[in-house]
């Protein structure tokens, strides 16, 4: 049986329910009983974040064999007990990366007007995006179109991404320039951050790099806020050196009382909107439907729990 616990386009639940049981069940999002005593007969689940998947509901679920997310982030998935336990955690490729690079385009925008910077004549104004360097830190999913529609506009985008070497052939057909993390810091009038969050990337961008950033840098960042430095991230917007930065999702402690980030009023922080849209979910949707049938037509594995 597949439990789905998040809502998901018709189209693709009647698809599903051509091939496989199926039970559609989000009111168990709220009742995390009742979804621990469905799980042993559950072969696939698709659930949404406030829903986890640890250890425990490993053991309680001796069929399954993937677990779905629609939305960015897998917080609520422990992806190693996943992994032990032999069951595939299934995300959508980049069916968001559309949603991710118009959300990354809106938000450079409105920072670029909104915040001023004082002009040759003594003027507070704003910019335009078309006359920018643009560096992209990560070269994720999203930004193939993000690279695109900056090149639209007129912008020059570089990038760095720690896992692709300068002469991979990636950059060229991405049409991005490769540049070190700290060059693209001192050059980039805007940066967006996508880059793919692992432990060994803790608090990278500090004041290593930030302290190097352009004076009136923007900064919009996808990726989980470990990634940064909260005191270097709050010397450079407090001083005014970078004038704004937009994280579409911030562990809240760090935006506590007590904490450098506290009230800083150019720091903008939305609730993991980015990859969601209609258009986004629907694709989501989809891709997750379509590789959970392929993961439920091979042949079955021992779960070690």
């Amino acid at each position: 049986m597949i439990l789905v616990v998040e809502p998901i386009d018709p189209e693709v639940m009647q698809w599903l329910v051509a091939r496989h049981p199926v039970r559609y069940a989000p009111d168990l999002a709220r009742d995390p009983r009742a979804l621990r005593q469905a799980l042993p007969q559950v072969r696939a689940l698709i659930i949404p974040p406030p829903v986890s998947v640890d250890a425990d509901a490993l053991a309680e679920a001796p069929m399954l064999r993937a677990v779905g997310r629609l939305s960015a982030g897998v917080e609520n998935i422990d992806a190693e007990a996943c992994a032990r336990a032999g069951v595939d955690v299934i995300r959508p490729g980049d069916a968001t990366s559309q949603a991710e690079a118009e959300f990354m385009i809106g938000a450079l925008l409105q920072m670029l007007r909104r915040v001023p910077v004082v002009n040759a004549e003594g003027l507070l104004v704003g910019r335009e995006l078309g006359d920018t360097t643009v560096g992209l830190i990560g070269m994720a999913p999203a930004a193939e179109p993000l690279a695109r529609l900056l090149e639209a506009f007129g912008a020059h985008v570089i990038g760095y991404d720690p896992m692709l070497h300068a002469n991979d052939p990636a950059w060229q057909m991405l049409r991005v320039e490769p540049v070190g993390l700290r060059e693209l810091m001192e050059a980039s009038d805007c940066v967006a951050v996508m880059l793919s969050y692992f432990p060994r990337y803790q608090q990278l961008l500090g004041e290593r790099y930030l302290a190097f950033c352009k004076p009136n840098q923007v900064l919009v960042s996808l990726t989980p806020s470990s990634l940064f430095d909260e005191a270097a991230l709050a010397d450079v917007l407090g001083t005014g050196r970078m004038a704004a930065a937009w994280f579409d999702s911030m562990e809240p402690q760090m935006l506590e009382p007590g904490r450098p980030l506290h009230q800083i009023d150019t720091l903008q922080v939305t609730p993991r909107v980015a990859s969601t849209t209609r258009e986004s979910r629907v694709r989501a949707a989809w891709d997750v439907a379509k590789r959970i049938d392929m993961a439920l037509s091979l042949p079955a594995m021992p779960n070690a729990y």
